[in-house]
């Protein structure tokens, strides 16, 4: 029997299955082969660190717990597959490296004797400097720290076994060194290059076994709705207790010997974490650094980021008219422009923002402390609960504070997901408005390889409504809504009418079909697990609206089942960038309405975050978005449908090879 909803978990691992599909194409070059590999692995991470341990919480707290442990086995029987054929491909790749490229990847094989000298050398003057061994038996409280790797090393010292811990040092170094002799490329793992060189560090001990670890931690924050005083504090306290919490998987080589094994387990007290047997090598999502970037014909030909000239002011622009930017297909420098333009700009009196993730060598922020200490009244909402980017939220917070600008944090018990900025800009007697709202974060590193809209806009409704969403932010408490009145008529806000309005939505396009009208629903999102909202479209399904949906992740509304969901197609795209955008397009009787923002359709979107959608109503931008929609659903190369059975179905449609994203570049081209 066809189950009503997908398992939510089991559906994001189909997802990163697809990733790995990509891998294994030949069409796709081989370097970017390599990055569908280290995409794949960091996935896996981030599931073990965030699903894993709601999982095994949940299943304590269900009545049927055969049920439960039926999808954990089902998950790792899945989890098990996958890297089998991650282990395959990667078997594929390093010959082929080999004879057509001339890079020698020393995977699983011992430091060739012709770049030993430099290694060593490299071992010395590099490595040394950051190894910190721990004898196990000398401490009595040790915490591998959280996915990071070590060698867990075993030597006879006096007659007796002792185990050392010594930690590879990502951090510090990169995980792989290279050197080219005779034209051809040597890379090394820095881990093989520890291990080589053990000696030099047990010099009085006889060296018997050296084997790589990793532990993997919970990843979720304890956040109390009764924190007191400054969050980012707390916070920054919580990050220090994270590396010590609760181990959700502990990864070791298969070939680690099981007395060896057993003690490790013991003295790190890890007997409740999953035990999971792995290859020689951890923390494969370094891939992404393998140093090859510069081979270009590893590469598939990069599409320079387009431009969208402006005149001699951002805001010049958007007084004669809104537009929308899609990304990464067209340059990001008018955003930053749009800043920096605030920044100095004399009659620029105040500038609010929201920020999720900020960039690690952000202009943005830059250009928030400029204008801070430029006398303009600067306002950040800078969400501190955006998962493993907490530090860098924190650190860039108290620069910006001491800076002067007026910093907004987390509001306890929710998220503020959402990506939108406002400018209020003196013209004589009268102030104009200015504002920024996106699908994705303002950040400057993944738009180069996110696909998101940012709309550029003066529309008065929009941004009056906005300036009273910052005003609400700014009381950073979850205020009684009735005492509250924010009555949105224009931005769709979670918390107030998101959900309604999206339904009311949805019920328009019921009413058209049933009167036998045209009735269509046209959906991009990353995720889709909310079920009031995939009920309403098994019921716009019924009653004869066609849906097309394009998820990129996580999908638990099952298509094309008679009687429930026949009208709705779900795709889903895997390509050079990431999908990202969220994008909403109703038929409304012909004329149509055309939203996008930073709402997933999931349960912590809707109810435990402030996200903010919103109607484009220029229609220039609005057919780009409907234009963009259209090439996203004709994709046959890149794009799979998911079917009743969440199996990831290659299209066959008898229609010319549509590769989307290469579409849109050339569509925004023109």
């Amino acid at each position: 029997m066809t189950p009503q909803y997908f398992n939510r978990d089991i559906s994001w691992l189909t997802f990163n299955g697809r990733v790995l599909d990509e891998a294994a194409r030949q069409t796709v070059s081989i370097g970017e082969r390599i990055n569908f590999l280290s995409i794949f692995s960091s996935n896996l991470d981030e599931f073990y660190r965030v699903r894993i341990p709601a999982l095994t919480a949940l299943r304590k707290i269900q009545k049927d717990k055969n049920a439960a442990d039926l999808i954990l086995a089902d998950i790792k029987a899945i989890i098990y597959r996958q890297q089998q054929q991650f282990g395959r491909l990667i078997a594929g790749i390093i010959p082929e490296l080999k004879t057509k490229h001339h890079i020698e990847w020393l995977y699983n094989q011992a430091i060739t004797e012709i770049i030993r000298p430099e290694v060593e050398h490299y071992f010395f003057t590099e490595v040394m400097t950051f190894l910190q061994p721990v004898y196990l038996s000398k401490t009595k409280k040790f915490f591998p720290e959280n996915n990071k790797g070590y060698l867990a090393v075993t030597i006879m010292q006096n007659g007796q076994q002792e185990q050392v811990l010594i930690n590879i040092p990502t951090e510090f170094l990169p995980r792989f060194f290279s050197v080219t002799k005779d034209n051809v490329k040597y890379i090394v793992f820095l881990d093989d290059i520890i291990a080589a060189n053990l000696h030099h560090i047990f010099t009085s001990g006889e060296i018997l076994h050296c084997h790589s670890i990793k532990v993997t931690r919970d990843a979720e924050l304890d956040l109390a709705d009764e924190y007191e005083g400054d969050i980012a504090e707390k916070l920054a306290q919580q990050l220090l207790k994270r590396d010590m919490g609760f181990a959700t998987r502990f990864l070791y080589d298969t070939s680690m010997p099981e007395k060896d094994l057993k003690r490790l387990i013991k003295t790190l007290r890890l007997g409740r974490a999953n035990q999971m047997a792995g290859g020689r090598y951890h923390n494969l999502k370094d891939l992404n650094g393998l140093p090859v970037r510069q081979e270009t014909t590893l590469f598939h030909k990069k599409w320079p980021a387009l431009s969208f000239p402006v005149g001699q002011s951002v805001f010049r622009q958007m007084d004669t008219s809104d537009f929308m930017l899609h990304f990464p297909y067209q340059s990001y420098d008018n955003v930053l422009r749009f800043f920096n333009e605030a920044a100095l700009n004399e009659q620029v009196s105040d500038i609010f923002v929201t920020l999720y993730r900020i960039a690690g060598d952000s202009h943005i922020a830059q250009a928030l402390i400029s204008a801070a200490k430029n006398g303009k009244n600067v306002m950040v909402f800078i969400e501190l609960k955006a998962r493993f980017d907490e530090a860098n939220n924190i650190r860039w917070a108290k620069k910006m504070k001491a800076a002067g600008v007026r910093i907004i944090y987390s509001i306890p018990g929710w998220k503020v997901h959402a990506k939108v900025a406002l400018v209020k800009y003196k013209s004589g007697y009268r102030k104009r408005y200015y504002g920024l709202l996106g699908t994705g974060n303002f950040n400057e590193s993944t738009a180069r390889f996110y696909t998101d809209h940012i709309l550029f806009t003066t529309n008065k409704d929009l941004l009056r409504e906005l300036e009273l969403l910052f005003i609400f932010l700014s009381k950073r408490r979850r205020s009684d809504r009735d005492q509250t009145p924010l009555n949105f008529q224009h931005l769709l806000v979670s918390q107030f009418n998101l959900l309604s309005r999206f339904l009311e939505l949805i019920d328009a396009e019921i009413q058209q079909a049933r009167q036998s009208r045209p009735a269509k629903i046209m959906i991009k999102l990353n995720n889709l697990e909310e079920e009031t909202l995939i009920n309403k479209l098994y019921e716009a399904s019924n009653a004869g609206v066609s849906v097309q949906l394009i998820v990129r992740s996580v999908c638990r509304l099952v298509p094309g089942v008679a009687g429930r969901s026949e009208n709705i197609s779900v795709h889903r795209i895997v390509d050079r960038y990431l999908e990202h955008g969220r994008l909403f397009i109703f038929h409304h009787g012909g004329a149509e309405k055309i939203f996008a923002g930073s709402a997933d359709w999931m349960n912590r979107n809707i109810y435990r975050r402030i996200e903010v959608c919103f109607p484009v109503t220029d229609k220039t931008a609005g057919q780009q978005l409907k234009d963009i929609f259209q090439l996203s659903f004709a994709d046959n190369t890149q794009a799979v449908t998911i079917d009743s059975h969440l199996n990831n179905t290659a299209i066959q449609d008898g229609q010319p090879p549509v590769q989307s994203q290469k579409a849109i570049y050339e569509y925004l081209n023109k």
